[in-house]
């Protein structure tokens, strides 16, 4: 099932693929929607076909945005480190997020890369969870680029500053819900930018999986429905390309997960 807050002839809505037409649910958005009510009651609260439905940001408003760094294998011995004992975390605000095709406006002269990621959607309250039912918590899947500025992000030992510099964060275009995909069996999640690839891997390499997550993050806060969790990026990033690599005004960043879709977003600076 595919779930997505979609912009329509007269609006915009939270809405489910249903037949091959989006369908309106009974919320002003996919975050209103998973607030009150569990996703595998979409189908059958599906009310009229939407006409020229576009997917925007699936995820306007999620109480947590919570990311995982240094979750592939290659991308930890890029970056010269140890594979680590437990994850590393850091946090966003909903602010960070935007649309699946939405331009990035960005200072100019920023070292500005790309983590292409897979991103899970919180579907139930978790606190204390084990591993069987934080897995059995999983709304869906989503995509994201976790767009990092990088010479902030390295001013300190801190990461934030470089992680969440608004509307930076694109996420989308659908979510799909686990009986359709299973990141342990093997997703492949891909970055282009201007057409060339620049990272490709399978969720199979991940360190933590979507279940260690977010059993991990539950230990010590609660997880509620339609938060969002961001499970690392693969290798390849600019920053660790010699000579370094950065994004600049006009460059188009491609974010594919097969089975969600394509973000496509491009750079533009900004004041």
């Amino acid at each position: 099932m595919r779930l997505a807050t979609v912009d329509h002839e007269t609006g915009r809505t939270a809405a489910v693929l249903h037949e091959g037409a989006w369908h309106a649910l009974p919320a002003a958005d996919l975050s209103a929607f998973l607030a009150t009510t569990p996703p595998e009651r979409a189908t059958a609260l599906a009310g009229e076909a939407l006409r020229d439905a576009v997917p925007v940001l699936p995820l306007p408003a999620p109480g947590k945005v919570i990311c995982c760094g240094l979750n592939y294998a290659d991308h930890i011995r890029e970056t010269g480190r140890e594979l680590p004992a437990h994850p590393t975390l850091f946090a966003k605000y909903a602010d960070t997020l935007t649309g699946p095709e939405a331009d990035l406006l960005l200072p100019p002269d920023l070292q500005v890369d790309w983590e292409a990621e897979l991103a899970v959607v919180v579907g139930a309250t978790l606190r204390h969870a084990d591993r069987e039912a934080a897995l059995a918590g999983i709304a869906g899947y989503t995509a994201a680029n976790d767009i990092s500025v990088r010479d902030w992000q390295y001013r300190t030992l801190q990461w934030f500053q470089g992680k969440a510099w608004d509307a930076s964060t694109p996420v989308g275009p659908v979510v799909v819900t686990p009986d359709e995909m299973d990141p342990a069996a093997g997703v492949e999640v891909i970055c282009r930018v201007n057409g060339e690839e620049v990272q490709h891997d399978t969720t199979r390499t991940l360190v933590f999986d979507a279940a260690d997550l977010l059993a991990y993050i539950s230990a010590f806060t609660v997880l509620r429905p339609g938060d969002l969790v961001l499970t690392g990026t693969p290798g390849g990033i600019g920053a660790a390309r010699d000579p370094q690599r950065f994004l600049a005004d006009g460059d188009v960043v491609e974010t594919e997960i097969p089975g969600i879709g394509t973000l496509r977003n491009t750079v533009r600076s900004a004041r």
